[in-house]
């Protein structure tokens, strides 16, 4: 097991790269945009979900296999933003059913487990998470404090449970104002598809995401 001293500092390291807006902060504002706070707390969930299948490979010394075959990063980078760009045209093109929803004080129609579900396709296609667990991982294992892989998990899940934890809060609060305009049909519909704007921009970003980005 890595010992406090290392602990705390990936801690503080990926504490660091998680509340600064990235991709995963954007997805989460954008869901919560288009589908309000259960929508986008959910999606943070299954976004966080998503990483653990990522964690487990770089553990085992598979992400840096990934990673250096261009055809696999590839063919995950592209799957990841089209996923994106089809979830943000959704938002879009559903902007006004989903307004209605929340003014008439409904849920949007999607089910738990569907949202979930988008939500770790985009976690486990993200490029840039992929990256960054093969990239930072292996620099805070010791030879002394026990089996790598066991030490990459650690930091690892330390990574998801701060993941899960900053997004939910910037998905909240941008529910929260989501909420706050919902008094205008028209301007709930603006914020929906706002959100799948940025769901889109961030799909396009995503594409063209370098292995060292």
């Amino acid at each position: 097991m890595p010992d406090w001293p290392h602990l705390v500092a990936f801690s503080l390291a990926a504490l660091v790269l998680i509340v600064i807006p990235g991709p995963s902060v954007l997805f989460s504002v954008g869901r919560a945009l288009a589908l309000g706070r259960r929508g986008g707390v959910l999606s943070v969930v299954g976004n966080a979900v998503g990483l653990i299948p990522l964690i487990v490979a770089v553990a085992v010394g598979l992400g840096a296999i990934i990673v250096q075959s261009v055809l696999l990063f590839t063919i995950i980078k592209v799957v990841g933003a089209t996923y994106l760009v089809y979830l943000g045209a959704q938002a879009i093109r559903h902007r006004h059913r989903n307004g209605a929803a929340l003014l008439e004080g409904a849920a949007v129609s999607r089910s738990r487990r569907r949202l979930l579900g988008e939500g770790f396709v985009v976690g486990l296609t993200n490029p840039k998470t992929i990256a960054f667990f093969v990239a930072v991982l292996p620099q805070f294992v010791v030879a002394s404090a026990g089996p790598a892989w066991l030490q990459m998990l650690v930091f690892g899940f330390i990574f998801f449970a701060l993941a899960v934890i900053s997004d939910s809060a910037w998905a909240i609060a941008a529910g929260s104002a989501r909420d706050w305009f919902a008094k205008s049909p028209s301007r709930i519909a603006n914020l929906g598809a706002v959100g799948g704007v940025m769901m889109i921009g961030l799909g396009g970003t995503l594409a063209f995401a370098g292995v060292t980005a």
